[in-house]
């Protein structure tokens, strides 16, 4: 019991708040914390009891906060837990305290662009002669449709009509942009002459063809549809949605070319060269930087779509064309191993079972990651990490640094090919704090 508590009567607020100094929080909220469970405490008739419960509430606020964890799910693109993991950009590693030429030119003292750098670098690196960058995939989206096509027709197909992530679907995405959707074909076959049928109507006012990549799902069996090159021979501009944010099928930034996995995934510079005008894609998956969205290709048609009002609504902050800048760099040297994602995505499995052997032998097992993220469905890639009989999840995201795990044939797994090999040690620490001791699973899970 606080020294100034009773049974009739709880300490008071202020002491309360400052016992929990420990906690870290600034002191604003620790006396929300105090003044919750004074105010519950009371509520219950039970005083004595604030200062446990002031203490929960800070701990649990604390813990709500954005905070890293190591990812053992074996999924590489986890959305929850922000897509691809990339560092902070090395502008920060002077203590934040400069700042940076966001719309600064150093050469003339002038007001410059902030779509001068990290745009040009990627453009470069996929072979566009332009590009911008905005906040999302699904506002590069809304801002190409937007500029080229407010007000007129935009021809997809019915295949297409996708949803993504958090329940935004094409449709309400075009409707949103003035344009007007105007389906072709059939959910299973589409070809080209539907296009071209649509774009020679002149009821129709077709501006722009779109054609969407289903990233997060597949048709199979009796399908058709048509080339990027027969789409872009219809004599208006092909915007392709890539979405997944691959710059270019060849993968030159890896010593080994592309992975398997990779097979069949639409590139930007590929997509590019057979003839679309503008790509969009995402910065947070296979590109495997932030969160961005990125529109790249025919330099008029981008600059149209920096022209357009909605442009400076959807711009991206300094921290993340930063980061932007740091990875085209990186992709234009050629230098895959420096890029997490790729790191995380080609890690030979031998390298991993041995990491597995080394932090706890008796659970190291074969094991399957995914790319996630809603890209390449239902491609699974080797993997090897720790299995252990049980549901453990909740216990190892409760330890100072949280380890999210997956739960398969109630078995849990650590993946560890999304867990860096730094991060080993803090893995290992997770498993020897669970009681009881974890234990192998008699069956490697299925999924």
């Amino acid at each position: 019991m606080s020294p100034d508590a009773s049974p009739d009567r709880p300490p008071s607020v202020d002491r309360l708040a400052r016992a929990l100094a420990d906690t870290g929080l600034p002191h604003p909220l620790l006396v929300d914390a105090a003044r919750t469970a004074v105010a519950e405490a009371m509520a219950d008739g039970d005083p004595a009891s604030a200062a446990d419960r002031a203490r929960s509430h800070a701990e649990a606020t604390a813990r709500a906060l954005l905070t890293d964890v190591v990812n053992g799910t074996g999924v590489l693109l986890h959305t929850n837990l922000g897509r691809a993991p990339w560092p902070p950009p090395a502008g920060g590693q002077d203590g934040g305290h400069r700042y940076a030429t966001l719309e600064f030119n150093l050469d003339t003292g002038d007001r410059g662009s902030r779509q001068d750098r990290a745009p040009a670098l990627l453009a470069r690196a996929c072979g566009a002669e332009a590009a911008l960058v905005v906040n999302n995939c699904a506002s590069a989206v809304l801002l190409v449709l937007a500029a080229l096509a407010s007000g007129r027709g935009v021809a997809v197909s019915r295949g297409e009509l996708v949803e993504i992530g958090g329940g935004f679907r094409i449709p309400e995405v075009m409707a949103q942009s003035g344009a007007r959707l105007v389906e072709v074909g059939t959910t299973n076959r589409t070809r080209a002459t539907d296009f071209a049928s649509a774009v020679g109507d002149p009821a129709a006012d077709v501006v722009l063809a779109l054609a969407v990549h289903r990233s997060n799902y597949r048709i199979e069996g009796f399908t058709e549809s048509p080339t990027t090159a027969e789409l872009a021979a219809l004599g208006v501009p092909l915007v392709s949605d890539i979405g997944s944010g691959l710059l270019d099928a060849a993968c030159p930034w890896l010593d080994d070319g592309p992975p398997r996995w990779l097979d069949g995934e639409p590139a930007a510079r590929q997509v590019l060269e057979d003839g679309a005008g503008l790509v969009t894609f995402s910065g947070d998956k296979l590109l495997g930087g932030p969160q961005a969205g990125v529109i790249a290709g025919q330099a008029d048609l981008v600059e149209a779509c920096a022209a357009h009002p909605l442009a400076r609504a959807l711009r991206p902050g300094s921290l993340v064309l930063h980061a932007l800048q740091d990875l085209a760099l990186a992709y234009l040297a050629r230098e895959g191993s420096t890029i997490p994602f790729w790191q995380m995505a080609t890690a030979p499995v031998d390298g991993l079972r041995a990491r597995a052997e080394r932090i706890a032998p008796n659970l190291a097992a074969d094991t399957v990651a995914v790319p996630g993220g809603g890209t390449l469905p239902g491609v699974e890639i080797p993997s090897a990490g720790l299995i252990m009989a049980g549901d453990r999840v909740a216990e190892l995201r409760a330890g100072p640094t949280p380890v999210v795990a997956r739960v398969a044939d109630d078995a849990t797994v650590v993946d560890l090919r999304t867990v860096h090999p730094d991060d080993d040690d803090v893995v290992a620490a997770a498993l020897a704090a669970l009681d009881p001791a974890p234990v192998p699973t008699g069956s490697v899970p299925t999924g």
